[in-house]
């Protein structure tokens, strides 16, 4: 299909839109640059990064361990830094005017996405764990799951897979057969998986206690219940909740930026928007082995060091799918992730 022609005067107005953004960032950089060489800014401040909004952050104070306290400011942020994401431990300095970022300290890690470019989007950074929501509605999709716990090996950030929903278990036969299959299959790998409701003031204990004085950042599919549960475990915070369209049962995006709050047991939540599918198509053929944990402990055991786990004489994983020691579905999980990489990283 053809782009629709712009006619002159529509061109004319985004040229100048454009023209304006333009003007009002470079008068923005001028102000911080100005107020920078001034000495025109108060002492430094450690802070964390809660949200981004374009060009502008909002930091909260922390203590020396990263813990959130006090306010949140809006701040404009010098030319000079990298971008920022929610999770940063950053330096800013305020004036009568504005808030200004002046310094981010390094990071320990960072947790990375593919854009609609297919190019790696940081999410968040400095973060403990990474809990992955499930639910039975959207139905359960174990590919996605894979996809999450390979991003978490590379990132090196431990993961905690959440089962959301429970308390739809009353109404469906087959729901504690399928929550129990799936448990049973990542426990086995050596997955800490925690059972949860949002419904339920008992639904909420075991996944709770896996929080305290950790930085965990919320991510699975839309529609799961991820912003639901960080309501429900932050019930001071006014959270944005979504629900599952009545025709279709699946989630729309209600969360739109990554946003952290402080949690009272210590620590901090960080919720991030839902999304339908987490591409790997930028990464290694030998990064997607090393995300799968069990299929690499036997990989290196194959009679070939090139060997796919197909057919190959010899082939180690192949021989533990046949002895129950991994799952077939997971190799099969496995082989797709592999048939998406792009050319060149399969």
């Amino acid at each position: 299909m053809s782009k629709r022609k712009l006619t002159r005067q529509q061109a004319w107005r985004i040229e100048k839109i454009q023209k304006e953004r333009l003007d009002r960032a470079a008068r923005h950089a001028e102000t911080v640059d100005q107020l920078w060489a001034e000495g025109a800014l108060g002492d430094p401040i450690r802070g964390r990064v809660v949200a981004r909004f374009g060009k502008q952050v909002e930091v909260v104070p922390c203590d020396l361990m990263g813990q959130p306290q006090g306010n949140a400011v809006r701040c404009h942020c010098r030319a000079n830094l990298s971008t920022l994401v929610t999770g940063d431990q950053v330096v800013y300095q305020l004036s009568d005017a504005l808030g200004i970022v002046t310094a981010l300290e390094p990071r320990l890690n960072v947790l990375a996405r593919p854009d609609t470019r297919g190019q790696l989007k940081a999410m968040a950074a400095n973060v403990d764990q990474i809990v992955i929501v499930t639910a039975l509605e959207p139905a359960p999709q174990p590919e996605l799951l894979d996809r999450y716990l390979v991003a978490t090996e590379i990132a090196e950030i431990s993961p905690l897979i959440v089962i959301n929903k429970v308390d739809l278990l009353v109404q469906r036969s087959d729901g504690m057969r399928a929550v129990e299959g799936l448990k049973a299959r990542y426990q086995a790998i050596g997955y800490s998986v925690v059972e949860a409701s949002a419904k339920d003031p008992q639904g909420l204990k075991a996944l709770a206690a896996c929080l305290v004085d950790k930085s965990s950042v919320f991510i699975g599919q839309s529609g799961v219940g991820k912003s639901s549960l960080v309501q429900a475990l932050l019930p001071d915070e006014v959270i944005r909740v979504g629900h599952l369209h009545q025709q279709t049962r699946l989630g729309r995006h209600t969360t739109s930026t990554a946003r952290l709050y402080a949690y009272q047991g210590g620590g901090s939540i960080i919720d991030s928007p839902g999304i339908r599918d987490f591409g790997l198509d930028q990464v290694s053929r030998q990064d997607v082995e090393r995300g799968f944990i069990d299929l690499a402990r036997f990989s290196g055991l194959c009679r070939f060091r090139d060997c796919r786990h197909h057919q190959e004489p010899g082939c180690a994983v192949q021989d533990a799918v046949r002895q129950g020691t991994v799952s077939k579905e997971r190799l099969a999980s496995f082989h797709r992730i592999l048939s998406t990489l792009s050319e060149g990283n399969a």
